[in-house]
């Protein structure tokens, strides 16, 4: 049996194991769907993904991206770790700072900032659109926000690559000790076919050393029961929604060109994703480390 190469990855993390996980099979062009699936279900992991050449003489190279359950057509911690493995690997070289990722919402350029430790990935977000606003938008939606005090956005239904409830929150404080009611979430979620609630505040925190500037704009928790995730550590497909949100809602506003997120501190994690808003385009990411880059005994059948 044909041994190939595994890296499993710490995406976003701003200290080390703060990430998201994300483990790569980087020569899988002759695995098949079932032998993708069954090792994505062992891996156990939110998301396991395979790469192969592209089919696109457009992109840089291909990936797939499955779940323990089922394959989905685009995630954004996946997208920016396999944009990390296939450069660590030798599979593609950025051109004018961009790798081009195949996946199956189409070819989506990566940029590529920074070498070494310091290089950030970003993902330009597929386009958004908001399907619904309002608190009572959705008869499910209050249950779903019970017992956190709401800030000056109203919810939203926005959709782009994938589907989320987004809520702001009246401040980081209430949103980072809140306890939501996880099912109440996950039948918003299934009724409205979505991933679930991602929830944001506006964040005060300042650097430790008295620079004034800011650790970070916004506090982010996100609830995926439509794809049966609890919490999520790091969620890079939410943030460019809520990006995009943020940015129709606040053009002229104080988050409108960019800000930096934290997020899975309450579930002991400690990610942070950039965000940068343009006029045409929304770029999500951040820093990405491989943690175990070593050889997999798999059947590709």
């Amino acid at each position: 049996m044909p041994a190939f190469r595994y890296l499993h990855l710490d995406v976003f993390a701003a200290s080390p194991g703060g990430g998201n996980h994300l483990g790569v099979v980087v020569d899988a062009g002759g695995w098949s769907d079932t032998a993708m699936q069954g090792f994505a279900r062992w891996t156990n992991l939110v998301e396991t993904v395979f790469l192969a050449p592209a089919s696109s003489a457009a992109a840089s190279y291909r990936v797939r991206i499955f779940t323990p359950q089922r394959e989905i057509a685009f995630a954004g911690h996946p997208s920016v770790g396999s944009a990390h493995a296939a450069l660590h690997c030798g599979l593609a070289q950025a051109r004018d700072q961009l790798l081009w990722q195949e996946c199956q919402v189409g070819v989506l350029p990566i940029r590529v900032e920074g070498d070494d430790a310091a290089r950030e990935l970003l993902l330009r977000t597929p386009s958004a659109r908001v399907l619904a606003t309002g608190r009572n938008a959705h008869a499910l939606l209050p249950a779903a926000l019970a017992g956190v005090p709401s800030g000056r956005l109203t919810p939203a239904l926005v959709e782009g690559g994938r589907r989320w409830w987004l809520a702001e929150i009246a401040d980081a404080s209430s949103l980072r000790g809140w306890q939501p009611d996880h099912r109440a979430i996950k039948a918003l979620a299934e009724a409205s076919s979505c991933m679930g609630l991602c929830a944001f505040a506006r964040s005060p925190e300042k650097s430790a050393t008295g620079s004034g500037d800011p650790v970070h704009q916004l506090v982010v928790r996100a609830f995926a029961p439509g794809v049966g995730i609890v919490e999520d550590p790091a969620s890079g497909a939410a943030n460019g929604l809520l990006a995009a949100y943020l940015a129709q809602a606040e053009p002229g506003g104080e988050l409108a060109r960019g800000y930096v997120v934290s997020q899975g501190r309450e579930i002991g994690h400690d990610a942070r994703l950039r965000v940068s808003i343009e006029a045409d385009a929304i770029w999500v990411g951040g820093t990405c480390r491989t943690v175990i880059d070593g050889n997999l005994d798999w059947s590709p059948e």
